[in-house]
């Protein structure tokens, strides 16, 4: 009886959130339906990434705000999903899920701040503009997807293994779609290409998985 109610409440605040995100693809969808349309599709759409570094546009304002909780909220979801299955001494429970969604925006965060800091400090920032914003879109598409997946798994019998497989697939096609579409930077600076993955996404991950197991 203890479990069913256990499963109860985590069903219930996960259904919240849930609606959560929803009402940020709507306030999205107010705030910029055409942009929402090109970062839904930007995994397929090489002319919106571009048409996006031309305009240069803030990612201080609003959409870009919303877009980036909507994405780091689904990413937690995911992570917490999977720490539950796999990690006996991971703790169910909403406060566990805000601390793997502080530790998912507070990785994003700092890797972005870190970026841009250095693109600035060796004045590359025109030079390597379309890769990190090829790099964020591809992102923001596949969370889309992420969040009818995860709704998908929850509210159905499939088995949560499906997800996870999912996941990686997906991030393995925007890995294959970052390298093909940046293809002449990365090869024309590959050595610097391997550490800049060394540094700044190997390393980080370690750290992120480590605060959470």
């Amino acid at each position: 009886m203890q479990a069913i109610e256990k499963n109860l409440i985590d069903s219930s605040w996960i259904t919240i959130v849930l609606v959560v995100l929803l009402a940020l693809v709507v306030i999205l969808k107010i705030i910029d339906s055409e942009r929402l349309k090109g970062y839904v599709f930007a995994l397929f759409n090489k002319g919106f990434i571009e048409l996006e570094v031309e305009e240069a546009p803030s990612f201080l304002d609003a959409f870009y705000n919303t877009l980036f909780l909507f994405s780091t909220t689904t990413l937690s979801l995911i992570l917490y999903t999977f720490l539950s299955k796999h990690n006996l001494a991971f703790e169910t429970g909403f406060s566990s899920f805000s601390y793997v969604f502080l530790i998912v925006v507070g990785y994003f965060l700092v890797k972005w701040i870190l970026e841009m800091l250095l693109s600035r400090l060796f004045l590359i920032k025109n030079t390597v503009r379309f890769y990190f914003v090829s790099k964020f879109s591809y992102l923001y598409s596949i969370s889309f997807l992420l969040f009818i997946l995860f709704v998908i798994t929850m509210y159905s019998p499939l088995n949560s293994v499906v997800l996870f497989y999912a996941t990686v697939f997906l991030f393995l096609v925007r890995l294959i779609f970052h390298i093909t579409n940046n293809k002449n930077l990365i090869f024309s600076q590959l050595f610097y290409f391997i550490l800049y993955i060394c540094a700044f996404e190997i390393a980080p991950l370690f750290i992120l998985f480590k605060l959470m197991l």
